[in-house]
């Protein structure tokens, strides 16, 4: 068995960590953190788990327990996993991240849309980018994830094809993506409550949102070059979920078959799904799945190519990815613990 803890279980995240792995065959939650609910039982706070989780409690982060691990998951605000990730490495535990701590390369880039010191730099150089489809060899090897945020996985996915065969023209990107509110967090937020957030819609950060950066390091690898991407994130009336629309200028021959290849390229990718020609993919077709659902479609056979990207936030883009990069360093089908199909409706 696979020994893994949990540093920040009470969020959303958190408990969708302990959702997934409840049902993987080869993984034992033995120790889960929270400074505020320390002494609580995870089942007091989460009573959809019990029969899973009835004598695990919450605990303050302690590095000698966490330390014991094989692997330490950091369901966390951005900041806390530098002050433990070091550690925790030290003693031979492998670390999953899925704050941004370690996602920027550039720590300067890092401090200007996080607005605080960057705790550990020196792992920066190490530390591995958590998306399976792009990095799984090096994933395998890895010692530190950093795992993607969830526009940045929505979006990277629908572009890749597209720019790795220079395909659309790299200066004009546009992202235009939706989530759901569990997208803020479960901290209360006035902007977050149901008479605030039902029945509306609004736009927010279009001035510069701070997955974008993260984003365009993406592409921009991708494409061995660099690129100009315009994002724009909305807030909507549902629990979770992220449709993106991607749109991109085409500079291929006029014939390309955009189908084929979107279906070549995640052929072989287990939680990747190319929808047949014409299909509108919904958030609600992946809510609780670890998929990514895409459609690539050429509005009246013009330049334009627009590619929709659905996911659901707390999974693919972020527990359930999490929970692949563990099967993937550990040798594991990276499927185990995530095979179950989508809630419908």
């Amino acid at each position: 068995m696979i020994k893994v803890g949990i540093v920040g279980g009470t969020g959303y995240t958190g408990v969708e960590l302990l959702r997934l792995l409840a049902q993987h065959p080869e993984v034992s939650v033995e120790a889960i953190t929270s400074r505020s609910e320390a002494g609580k039982n995870v089942t007091a706070m989460y009573p959809n788990l019990r029969g899973y989780y009835d004598r695990l409690a919450f605990t303050a982060p302690d590095a000698k327990q966490l330390g014991d691990m094989d692997a330490v998951f950091f369901a966390t605000p951005h900041g806390v996993a530098h002050a433990l990730a070091g550690e925790l490495l030290e003693c031979g535990t492998r670390v999953i991240d899925l704050s941004a701590d370690f996602r920027l390369r550039d720590v300067a880039e890092w401090e200007a849309w996080y607005g605080q010191t960057h705790g550990a730099p020196a792992l920066l150089e190490e530390a591995v980018y958590g998306l399976p489809e792009v990095n799984r060899e090096a994933i395998k090897r890895a010692r530190l994830i950093a795992v993607p945020g969830c526009y940045p996985t929505a979006v990277q996915l629908g572009f890749l094809p597209l720019l790795k065969a220079g395909m659309i023209d790299p200066g004009q990107l546009i992202a235009d993506c939706k989530t759901g509110v569990t997208g803020a967090g479960r901290g209360a937020k006035v902007g977050s409550l149901l008479a605030e957030a039902s029945e509306s819609l609004k736009a927010y950060a279009a001035g510069g949102h701070r997955h974008l950066p993260e984003i365009r390091q993406g592409l921009v690898a991708a494409h061995n070059g660099e690129i100009n991407l315009t994002f724009i994130p909305h807030l909507t009336p549902m629990i979770r979920g992220i449709h993106a629309t991607l749109y991109g200028q085409l500079i291929a021959e006029p014939e390309a078959d955009l189908q084929t290849l979107f279906e070549h390229c995640y052929a072989d990718e287990p939680f990747v799904d190319v929808m047949p020609p014409g299909s509108h993919p919904e958030t609600r077709s992946v809510k609780g799945n670890n998929t990514c659902r895409l459609a690539v479609h050429r509005p009246e056979g013009s330049n334009t190519v627009v590619v929709l990207s659905v996911i659901d936030n707390l999974v693919k883009g972020a527990s359930g990815q999490a929970v692949q990069n563990l099967n993937l360093m550990f040798g594991r089908d990276e499927t185990l613990g995530l095979a179950a199909p989508a809630l419908m409706p």
